[in-house]
């Protein structure tokens, strides 16, 4: 029986998940356990390089945690944990850094990004991301990174550096390869892409008044309620399409047919596909939020499980490199230096 192959994915605390996250991250990450030995991290350090608020940090991570378990992720099958938990990252980042040159990180995706929002000097923290991404990677013996289109870059950077890392020193590390998926753009309230940036959000356990409103809110054409009216172009069947399939299809042909089938009939049958989905997710989700000590214990339980395989890692990568740690002196040694005997 060969072990499976490790997918890592990475989450940051920086707001509550909605339902864009729920649909284009969180659903198909959680698929990968039925193939993959699943790692999955809160990235509490990469949060850093914009957020200021400690409080809001630490209620993040707590909301990302309990959000995740209460979607389906199995800790007992899985391993989940915060990255500020397993401290060799911070050690293989430097390690990583001294192999990358300062010009690649200025081309980076991250750097280039809070240029164009207006930063005329990013912090290095910003600059610095990509190296201490790929430290995230290359620590767990990643096999396998789930990425959209857009963010393959970052993945490129750990390929980079696991090849760059095993040319001077040998093999040494895990090239990691991308997963691409069809991650869906999934639409928000305004017809846009769903970002909290731009506040067309729908919260993903939001109680059920506040959830229906919210959906009866989305934009939607004119047409009357005995009009033909195009699915492709509503937002409403957009969403219902990669929330519930199964509801879509019937939505689609009484929209088109039009007769006696409204926006509003549209509206309330996702409401209620969407209701149907989340409302377990929810009760759970705020069963979990309510203990912050349980979440703490689960996340210390996957640190416990995840350090193993990062202080191997370091182990390999301390000998290549010509870092050795020497072995501690016995007690007794020790004990006989303190107090002057032994000769």
């Amino acid at each position: 029986m060969t072990t499976p192959k490790t997918s890592l994915t990475g989450i940051k605390p920086t707001a509550t998940p909605h339902l864009g996250n729920y649909l284009g991250a969180i659903r198909p990450a959680l698929r990968l356990a039925e193939q993959y030995r699943t790692i999955y991290f809160i990235a509490d350090y990469h949060a850093l390089t914009t957020l200021r608020d400690p409080q809001a940090l630490q209620g993040y991570i707590y909301d990302v945690a309990a959000t995740w378990l209460a979607c389906g992720l199995d800790p007992e099958r899985t391993i989940f944990f915060r990255q500020s938990q397993v401290i060799e990252v911070f050690e293989l980042a430097w390690i990583l850094a001294c192999l990358f040159g300062t010009g690649h990180l200025l081309r980076g995706h991250s750097y280039k990004d809070a240029i164009a929002k207006g930063q005329k000097d990013p912090n290095a923290g910003i600059t610095f991301y990509p190296i201490l991404m790929a430290a995230d990677i290359l620590l767990y013996d990643t096999h396998v990174v789930p990425v959209g289109k857009d963010q393959k870059q970052h993945l490129e950077v750990a390929r980079d550096l696991a090849g760059r890392f095993n040319h001077h020193f040998g093999p040494t590390l895990v090239v990691p390869e991308p997963l691409i998926g069809e991650a869906p753009l999934v639409p928000g309230t305004d017809g846009t892409k769903m970002s909290k940036s731009k506040g067309n959000t729908i919260p993903l356990f939001a109680p059920p008044k506040q959830l229906r409103k919210l959906i009866m809110s989305i934009k939607t054409g004119s047409e009357g309620l005995d009009d033909p009216k195009d699915p492709d172009r509503s937002t409403v069947w957009q969403l219902c399409r990669q929330l519930a399939p199964e509801a879509a299809g019937p939505m689609a042909e009484k929209l088109r047919r039009g007769v006696g089938y409204g926006w509003g009939h549209a509206k309330q049958d996702f409401f209620e596909a969407l209701d149907a989905e989340l409302g377990p997710m929810r009760e759970r989700f705020e069963a979990l939020r309510g203990d912050e000590a349980q979440l703490d214990e689960t996340l210390a339980a996957g640190a416990a499980k995840a350090r193993p395989i990062a202080q191997a890692t370091m182990a390999r990568v301390r000998e290549a490199v010509g870092i050795r740690r020497p072995p501690c002196p016995p007690k007794e040694t020790l004990r006989l230096k303190k107090s002057g005997g032994g000769g």
